[in-house]
């Protein structure tokens, strides 16, 4: 039998339509991996880090870094005033100490997020599994 999951990220399980839960619908368990579905001039996205969130965060200080690889669309990067243009074909790497928002401009984006703690085991959080409450 092949240990194979495959699915669509339009049918997955998501917060709003806006995150899809790929990580649990996949049957991921050893690193953190969702889809972002910003709309157009997207400036909801929190401006966070991952080491001094406020505790009402549902990920509040888990020490975790992320890579963003953008899957259609343009999204802009903004880590400490700093903006970087991400489109297909752009990775970023952002460190669990530093502040990052994700915005979009005119066009929509669609956001493959990766994340873990550098040197630990993952533990996926209550809120990413399927059909749980974000907070």
């Amino acid at each position: 039998m092949t240990d194979v999951t495959v699915k669509r990220i339009d049918e997955m399980d998501s917060l709003g339509g806006v995150f899809a839960r790929a990580r649990a619908e996949l049957g991921v368990s050893s690193f953190g991996l969702g889809v972002h579905d910003f709309p157009p001039n997207h400036t909801g996205h929190p401006n966070h880090n991952h080491l001094t969130m406020p505790e009402e965060m549902a990920h509040a200080n888990d020490g975790q870094e992320e890579v963003y690889v953008v899957l259609s669309g343009e999204v802009t990067l903004v880590a400490d005033g700093e903006e970087h243009v991400l489109e297909p074909g752009t990775i970023a790497r952002v460190g669990p100490g530093q502040t990052r928002q994700l915005v979009t401009h005119e066009r929509p984006a669609r956001v493959l997020a990766i994340g873990g703690i550098p040197g630990m085991p993952y533990t996926a959080p209550a809120w990413s599994e399927v059909g749980a409450v974000y907070g």
